[in-house]
């Protein structure tokens, strides 16, 4: 029988897999078709990094031209500054997002009345789906000069209003603000289903042997939901270098004036292919992008082993 069991075992391939469950391939189908082209058939087009690009030549004709494209960003004036503001930004979007998350997770799990909870979770999510478009109008009838709401309630007040986008310190917290409204819901909905796995009878334990709401948080969900934690935070360091290009130059746009705290690698790489008109700029700084966040992701989830190996990646 167990021989006979270990031949059926081997039969069993990816087109068998196929065969009894077609309808969930079917579905991650266009994941996978937007994968492929917009992910594998374009690594080609790393080539240019190291080339002079000619639109006529092509990727495999155009001049060789080795590391001066990555020069023209690592000895221009902005590139510290740049590299700079894309990690604090992402760096303090990680923080306090995933406290945040946590938080608002913990508190509408603990909440009992179906419907406020429901409507709750709803209006956290809401926010997700908003584009930063929609977002910038809400943030500039919130800062402007003269009709602002902030600065209508410092001239109820007697204060001065405050001309915001002329001045760059206020813009770090603001985005990361943000940033945080924005994707709290979604990370707190993931946080939720990894609570609702929670196994319910280590809570009646915990009731048993006294425990309140507070040390049952502390000591059964919070360690239970590292694991997710530590995956979810790790797949954000694979991007910290890598800003929300659409928030920033939705919101922030061409003003100079914001650009110490604000300009990251995106939008300096989207101004840089704009005035100069050359892909090869381009790619060099996302190239040099990509290789980082991915060394990080390798030196974060070597970290996260050593101490759980349940949270890591890979």
């Amino acid at each position: 029988m167990a021989l006979m069991k270990l031949r059926t075992d081997r039969k069993y391939s990816f087109f068998t897999d196929i065969r009894k469950n077609p309808f969930s391939y079917m579905l991650i189908f266009p994941a996978m078709l937007y994968t492929f082209f917009y992910g594998y058939m374009t690594l080609p087009y790393m080539l240019i990094a190291f080339q002079k690009f000619n639109y006529t030549k092509g990727i495999f004709r155009s001049e060789w031209v080795g590391l001066k494209n990555f020069e023209f960003f690592f000895h221009s004036t902005s590139a510290a500054m740049v590299t700079w503001n894309t990690l604090k930004l992402n760096f303090l979007s990680i923080v306090f997002g995933t406290l945040v998350a946590l938080l608002m997770s913990i508190l509408l799990n603990e909440l009992r009345a179906r419907t406020f909870k429901r409507v709750s979770q709803s209006t956290l999510l809401f926010p997700h789906f908003l584009s930063w478009i929609i977002v910038s109008y809400i943030v500039y009838s919130l800062f402007s000069t003269e009709y602002g709401f902030i600065n209508q309630i410092f001239k109820w007040m007697g204060f001065n209003p405050h001309n915001w986008y002329s001045e760059s310190k206020p813009w770090t917290w603001i985005l990361v603000s943000l940033s945080v409204w924005k994707e709290t819901g979604m990370s707190a909905v993931i946080y939720l289903a990894a609570i609702a796995t929670i196994d319910e009878s280590l809570y009646e334990a915990a009731k048993i042997d006294g425990a309140n709401r507070w040390q049952q948080i502390k000591n059964i969900t919070l360690p239970l939901l590292m694991p997710t934690v530590s995956i979810l935070t790790l797949l954000a360091i694979g991007k910290i270098f890598y800003s929300d290009f659409g928030m920033i130059y939705a919101i922030v746009g061409d003003n100079g004036l914001l650009y110490p705290t604000t300009d990251v690698i995106d939008t300096y790489t989207f101004r840089t292919l704009r005035t100069s008109g050359n892909p090869a700029i381009a790619m060099a700084i996302g190239l040099y992008q990509s290789i980082v966040g991915f060394v990080l992701v390798l030196v974060a989830n070597w970290l996260v082993k050593k101490s759980n190996k349940d949270s890591v990646i890979f």
